[in-house]
């Protein structure tokens, strides 16, 4: 068994809010500090620093520290990466322009597609060419590379893809390239198709290795800075880094394939979700993921969230696919929209309450924060409705202004609707609660889902204000909220596996299946995997699995097949066949006999041990109502006024009690609302579980 230090520190960076969590012994110490944009390692420290006095160790008691972070993902919608330049096969120059050649809204003709993050006249080409196989048809025209240099520099580029085309098959044009451009321009940053993403379709490669170069100088930065600053205030344990697939990696890995991060903290609440279903055994869950920035919701079936090796960034539509870039990553698939508690609300030309994408952040912060800030938020507007306790609003390191929320809704949402403040506070919170919802409808339809079948798994600072209102439009009947809801997804990084995964496209016939080229292949992952994880790998105990992308000859798309990990023959041939009519026949109730098959790309992933929870199982024998003394005039939509409804402190309530709503549950780091056509009830391991009211006879 792998053990574990007492002593791990976990750090999420959003847009608005840094949280920290220390695991220190069985307990968690948390702390929420605004996010430092311009320099986010100094709100980690800050974070930091508050936890260990709190708790009171030293630094250098840390045994590991996890981290995942937006910045990323941030930089890549904002577009504040670095100048960047594509080189590529001369002829291809314009194909992260030209993409699938199709629309994502066909019926829209003034359709705004997603620019790339390279402009034309910093993509140049060279003359060189591979086929499918890896075979060189051209040499690379190494004098052609040189002359590119000049114009390298002329254009103040910082950092540099390289992606030829079919790189995956045969990557030694692209490693050429890289050692020349390195020779003359040592300090320029440079991604390789072949490395960030291995795999046949050379738009999503191109696209992949682009985002990759684009963030790779500011995460580098950023990733050095933060090591300099952990050192200075004594921490010696190893950094792990949070990844979209749901895993953790070291820092140099982190900051040599950045792109894998964009998902990272996201990725995390998602662990912590899955974690809890397998606890409390819960078969359906939907994660409720409702920071300062944005709301992620993931659908989690048996224990584990979905997965996908595709992932589209900074979409211009929100709910279609294929509005924004893809990338070619190991991601946890889950839908992320522009809707947390710092997102700016406004009225449109048609006098419609519209919420975000664009978010107030931590500076200058939603209007209540009184740092500037003068359009309203969602924040704003939940302090309005009296929903949010204004002394313990971020463990009381926030003073909020009360007024300042209430003057910036009333000018700019009341006025021009002709609403009074209340009104238009609410108009918001509707608003926002129906975005979330109809965005979870429409994912649970694209993967064959029924939303009100699942319970629902409410964490981050504004998650258990608003989840009890998407229960309500999703008709799900049961809520989870759990300990530390406010910092869930740094809690999540406590519980996640070290683990990579690598992936190589290797076309291959099944009627020409060759078994010494398939044994190379998978060996060359873990190899590649196991120098990852091994460095951070506890007890160097790591579980593996393989997978092969297969389909049949002349489809668009193939299925993942799992395979065993073991060395294959020539006439495990046969074997590989039927594991693929099994799998195909469980997606789509049909085979093909007589139709040949193919596998694409070659998959595997190397896992440790994750820590288990400490809380297992949880348990609502007891009951008992308990009353409060204390109240707060919140807004009752019936009425359209404000109403007195209690106020308990949730580190007062024990196993058992009851709650009957509509009623507020206040914490540091988050207040959970129950509406009134639900109840609550504290469950042994300490989660909230609010439950809808049973009909009246």
């Amino acid at each position: 068994m792998t053990a574990y230090s007492s002593h791990r520190l976990a750090v999420d960076i959003g847009g608005t809010f840094t949280d920290v969590v220390l695991e220190n012994g069985n307990d968690l110490v948390t702390a929420k500090v605004l996010t430092t944009s311009s320099a986010p390692e100094q709100g980690v420290v800050r974070g930091i620093q508050d936890v260990l006095s709190e708790a009171g160790i030293m630094a250098k008691d840390i045994s590991m520290f996890l981290h995942g972070t937006t910045l990323a993902t941030n930089a890549i919608i904002e577009r504040k990466g670095a100048t960047t330049a594509l080189i590529t096969t001369a002829g291809f120059r314009d194909v992260i322009e030209i993409g699938y050649e199709s629309r994502y809204n066909q019926y829209d003709i003034l359709i705004d597609k997603p620019a790339p993050l390279v402009p034309r006249e910093l993509r140049f080409t060279v003359p060189e060419r591979v086929d499918i196989h890896g075979r060189v048809l051209w040499e690379l025209d190494e004098k052609a590379v040189k002359d590119l240099i000049p114009k390298v520099v002329q254009a103040g580029v910082e950092s540099v893809a390289i992606g030829f085309l079919h790189g995956y098959a045969n990557p030694q044009h692209e490693r050429r390239v890289e050692e020349i451009i390195g020779e003359m321009l040592p300090d320029l940053s440079i991604t390789l198709s072949a490395e960030v993403c291995p795999e046949i379709r050379e738009f999503e490669r191109l696209t992949t290795a682009t985002a990759n170069a684009y963030v790779r100088p500011l995460m580098s930065r950023y990733l050095d800075n933060l090591k300099f600053r952990l050192e200075e205030i004594g921490l010696q344990c190893p950094v792990l880094l949070m990844t979209s697939g749901g895993g953790l990696t070291t820092l140099d890995t982190a900051s040599k394939f950045p792109i894998r991060l964009v998902e990272s903290g996201p990725a995390g609440g998602a662990i912590l979700a899955s974690g809890i279903s397998a606890d409390l055994n819960l078969h359906k869950v939907i994660s409720f993921d409702m920071g300062g920035t944005t709301a992620k919701i993931c659908l989690i079936d048996e224990f584990e969230a979905q997965r996908a090796r595709e992932f589209e960034v900074g979409r211009q539509a929100r709910f279609f696919k294929g509005s924004g870039l893809p990338l070619r990553i190991p991601v946890i698939e889950m839908v992320e929209i522009g809707a947390g508690g710092g997102s700016i609300a406004r009225v449109d030309g048609l006098n419609q309450i519209t919420i975000g994408p664009d978010s107030a952040g931590a500076e200058p912060g939603p209007a209540a924060y009184g740092r500037g800030g003068g359009r309203p938020t969602i924040t704003d507007a939940d302090i309005h409705l009296g929903r949010i306790d204004l002394e313990r609003f971020a463990g009381g390191k926030v003073e909020l202004k009360p007024d300042l929320a209430a003057s910036a809704l009333r000018s700019d949402i009341g006025d021009k609707l002709e609403l009074p403040s209340l009104m238009a506070a609410y108009g918001v919170t509707e608003m926002v609660d129906e975005t979330m919802a109809n965005a979870a409808r429409v994912h649970a339809v694209e993967q064959g889902k029924t939303a009100s079948e699942y319970t629902l798994i409410a964490f981050g600072g504004a998650a258990p204000l608003h989840v009890g209102r998407l229960a309500e439009k999703l008709a799900i009947n049961r809520i989870v909220i759990p300990t530390n809801a406010g910092v869930g997804s740094a809690v999540g990084f406590l519980r996640a596996p070290i683990s990579y995964e690598v992936v190589r496209s290797r076309n291959i016939r099944l009627r020409q299946f060759d078994a010494k080229i398939i044994n190379s292949i998978f060996d060359e992952m873990y190899e590649e995997a196991k120098l990852v994880i091994e460095p951070a790998a506890l007890g160097g105990n790591w579980e593996e699995k393989r997978l092969a992308y297969m389909r049949y000859l002349g489809q668009g798309h193939e299925i993942p097949v799992p395979l065993p990990n073991r060395n294959f023959t020539d006439e495990d041939a046969l074997f590989v066949q039927e594991v693929f009519n099994e799998n195909y026949q469980h997606l789509y109730q049909r085979i093909l006999p007589n139709a040949e098959v193919e596998v694409l790309t070659w998959g595997l992933a190397l896992t440790a041990p994750s820590r288990t929870s400490n809380r297992m199982g949880s348990s609502l024998v007891k009951r008992k109502q308990v009353l409060s003394q204390d109240t707060r005039a919140v807004f009752d939509a019936d009425t359209k006024k404000l109403k007195d409804i209690p106020i308990y402190l949730r580190s007062d309530l024990s196993f058992g009690d009851w709650i009957s709503g509509a009623a507020l549950i206040v914490e540091d780091e988050t207040s959970t609302f129950v509406p009134q056509n639900f109840d609550a009830q504290v469950a042994d391991n300490g989660f909230i579980i609010i439950m809808r009211k049973a009909e009246p006879q």
